[in-house]
């Protein structure tokens, strides 16, 4: 490549800044004085993590688990996960976990109490080209979902809210069934909002799933049962939560085990 003049390389360098700049956009904070600042996921990066580079759940997406290397790191953190039989699911309530999508989680979940409800807390997580409602950075009002579920793109708008739904990766009244029914209040509300436990996904795909673990049901799309079957042990195993012997034995076969 032939070399630039000094006035060639002045104005690509002009070019590359504006570009960053335009690049910010949606970081600026808001003009009436609402949340901005590290408590904030940033927006709309886009770029899928593997769980296992991922252990606190603020970074985006859920990324496919390909190599052998990888595979044997995700066996080797299922195999710490305890097993147990599946309780009664008597007395489970969602609102046993707090009322959904609340702000209020205790104050150690990524994410809570930054003026921002969980729900748009996870769209702006794993959202790209996200559209705000006016004065605010919170409120997400159009995106596009890159669905780690089903390997699609959607293109949502909150008119069509029922179109991307949040998913618990370890169900709620799984949790109250392995034992959160003998938790606090406060403990339930943090699983209930911790961003390690939260995925936005495909909404008929999440309704479909329930409340099952991984022996009944996995995500449609192949590539990322491994890394769903690492999400699944990282939240048990924060919450020392047990799993049954066919969910532990589905998540070690999804990674080669």
């Amino acid at each position: 490549m032939a070399r630039l003049r000094g006035g060639a390389v002045l104005a690509a360098a002009m070019v590359f800044a504006g570009s960053a700049l335009t690049g910010c956009e949606g970081l600026t904070p808001p003009a009436d004085g609402g949340p901005s600042g590290s408590g904030v996921p940033a927006p709309g990066n886009g770029r899928a993590v593997s769980p296992l580079d991922n252990p606190d759940g603020t970074k985006p997406g859920l990324a496919a688990i390909t190599s052998s290397a990888d595979k044997a790191r995700a066996r080797a953190m299922i195999e710490k996960v305890a097993t147990k039989g599946r309780g009664p699911r008597t007395g489970y309530e969602r609102d046993e976990f707090g009322y959904a999508w609340m702000d209020s989680a205790p104050a150690d979940v990524p994410f809570a109490r930054n003026g921002c409800d969980s729900r748009n807390d996870l769209l702006k997580r794993d959202g790209e080209d996200l559209r705000f409602r006016s004065g605010s950075d919170c409120v997400v009002m159009s995106m596009t979902l890159h669905d780690p579920y089903t390997g699609k793109d959607i293109e949502w708008t909150k008119s069509r809210a029922m179109k991307v739904q949040i998913d618990h990766v370890m169900p709620l009244s799984y949790d109250w069934q392995m034992g959160a029914s003998r938790w606090t209040k406060d403990k339930r509300e943090a699983i209930a909002n911790d961003p390690l436990n939260l995925v936005p996904v495909d909404g008929p795909t999440n309704s479909a799933k329930g409340d099952s673990g991984p022996a009944a049901w996995l995500p449609p799309n192949r590539r990322i049962r491994c890394s769903y079957s690492v999400r699944f042990a990282q939240v048990s195993l924060k919450y020392d939560l047990p799993v049954t012997v066919a969910d532990k034995r589905m998540m070690l076969r999804q990674c080669g085990g």
